[in-house]
């Protein structure tokens, strides 16, 4: 594939992101917390043995998600993928074109877990390789990032020290000229969930200005104590568009808290996949995957 044809088509995708009525997909349950996925989707342990197969069974799960008519049914403008899912195939093509060809906007999830707990907050654990990682997933058509870390308390300095780092690590990201979601998750059981809200808000917009020219970046955010706080995020000219987490919402609660907070649209995983199951035959996989993707595409375009 030439330049020129990656440029439009990375054009084609930035357009879908930024306009697309729609929400974004997370399917990058990454190793730690690939049992509880299976778990959820009525895999026990016993079915597998080793890392390998149980990696084998997410990736078919997804594989089941990505090649669901409903999946592909223009309700879905991205999804994020983990490392593994983005290196493995999908009906005998690479995970990330089989998105592109369902109309999917395909991201990486990059961060490599979190640090323990300090100042309230939990940082990004080192990425050493994200230089490689970033080569080889843009060479399979991958559009953008996602970086995750969480805060728990409204500590300023704690929270400083997460933005600072989510915004080193966008620039890499923008340096391979993908687009990096931002993902600093304030924890929705806080009892200083306000509080760390508003901190966010002005730690983001003060980075922001940071952002080189004529470059943007998303930002994936727990959905706002109060509504309508992140309206400056929405607006920003240096951002592409907000997403929100569901958080451990359940789905009706994270739909019905998202559609108070117009502009923000779904980035689920667990309230998109809750009641999807291994036993299930298609038919009532596609539907009930469907019947969570309308409750999701709703919110997110209220």
């Amino acid at each position: 594939m030439n330049a020129t044809v990656t440029a439009s088509r990375h054009d084609e995708m930035l357009r879908k992101i930024e306009h697309g009525q729609g929400f974004i997909a997370a399917l990058d349950q990454s190793g730690g917390s690939t049992p509880k996925a299976l778990k959820g989707y009525g895999v026990d342990e016993s079915a597998w043995s080793t890392d390998e197969e149980m990696f084998g069974l997410i990736h078919k799960m997804r594989s089941r998600i990505i090649t669901s008519p409903a999946f592909g049914s223009g309700k879905v403008i991205g999804a994020i993928l983990f490392e593994r899912t983005m290196d493995g195939t999908v009906n005998g093509k690479p995970t990330p074109q089989a998105l592109i060809d369902q109309g999917v906007v395909p991201f990486i999830k990059i961060d490599k877990g979190l640090e323990d707990e300090a100042n309230g907050v939990q940082l990004m654990k080192p990425m050493p390789e994200l230089d490689a990682l970033l080569s080889r997933a843009r060479g399979l058509g991958v559009f953008g990032t996602k970086e995750r870390s969480v805060i728990n308390l409204a500590n300023a300095a704690g929270i400083a020290a997460v933005v600072a780092q989510q915004f080193d690590v966008a620039r890499q990201v923008l340096a391979h000229d993908m687009v990096p979601i931002i993902e600093p998750e304030v924890n929705i059981k806080s009892p200083e969930r306000d509080a760390s809200d508003r901190i966010l808000l002005a730690e983001i917009l003060k980075n922001l200005d940071g952002v080189p020219e004529g470059r943007r970046v998303m930002l994936k955010l727990s959905i706002p104590a109060e509504a309508g706080l992140f309206q400056p995020l929405v607006n920003h000219p240096k951002v592409l568009r907000v997403v929100a987490l569901s958080g451990g919402f359940s789905r009706a609660e994270a739909c019905q808290q998202l559609a108070r907070n117009p502009g923000m649209i779904a980035s689920f995983s667990r309230a998109l996949l809750s009641d999807l199951r291994a036993s299930q035959t298609d038919e009532e996989f596609n539907h009930t995957l469907g019947t969570a993707i309308d409750e999701i595409y709703l919110a997110s375009v209220a």
